[in-house]
């Protein structure tokens, strides 16, 4: 969802600066690379280790939630392509998951925004109890819809999330975003959605 779907990286640039803030520190662009893909967990606790801050784990976890649903109940900014790539796999009868990193909290304005039709399922960070890398929340997905994972394209910005599509055994395609990513055997590096066709995608499980 976060940098492939939607352009949400620079929003959560700007909350994490804002927590960081609050918490006595600094943020760069460099340290959220770091995060990238991760957990919401994984985050505040390099926030706090970066800082030393005795603030409860549990409230700049709320703080960052509470920053990105106001930002995504206002704007959520489609990704070059991600409009005409859902419309196309929704209208060719294609079963669709969303499975994020992120919260159930953040993911259900998203829906809200992009419409809830184009899926058949999400699956949220905070729903599994190992999110990516593992590969938990592609094999629940794939579980749910009741397919092969080995059946199944995984669309991937982040090296974290690749990581989690290829050891479910889903055919994974990367849409680098933060982080570079670079190709490998069975994996499809494209510069952007646009590149992402209903025949290309066939062509990968063919």
């Amino acid at each position: 969802m976060d940098g492939l779907l939607i352009d949400s990286e620079r929003l959560w640039l700007e909350v994490e600066s804002e927590v960081m803030a609050w918490l006595g520190g600094t943020w760069t662009p460099a340290h959220q690379e770091r995060l990238v893909g991760g957990s919401l967990d994984v985050a505040v606790a390099y926030m706090l280790e970066l800082t030393g801050s005795p603030a409860p784990p549990g409230e700049v976890g709320r703080r960052m939630l509470d920053g990105m649903v106001e930002r995504l109940s206002t704007c959520v900014p489609l990704m070059p392509g991600a409009k005409d790539l859902l419309t196309g796999l929704r209208e060719a009868g294609v079963a669709t998951a969303l499975v994020s990193s992120s919260h159930r909290r953040l993911i259900e304005p998203v829906l809200d925004a992009i419409g809830r039709g184009h899926f058949r399922l999400s699956v949220a960070g905070d729903e599994v109890e190992r999110t990516k890398p593992a590969p938990e929340p592609y094999l629940t997905a794939t579980a749910r819809l009741g397919a092969d994972p080995r059946r199944c394209v995984v669309l991937e910005d982040s090296p974290n999330g690749v990581a989690a599509a290829e050891a479910a055994g889903c055919v994974t395609v990367a849409v680098p975003g933060v982080l570079p990513i670079p190709p490998a055997p069975g994996r499809t590096v494209v510069r952007s959605l646009r590149e992402v066709t209903l025949e290309r995608l066939s062509s990968l499980v063919a």
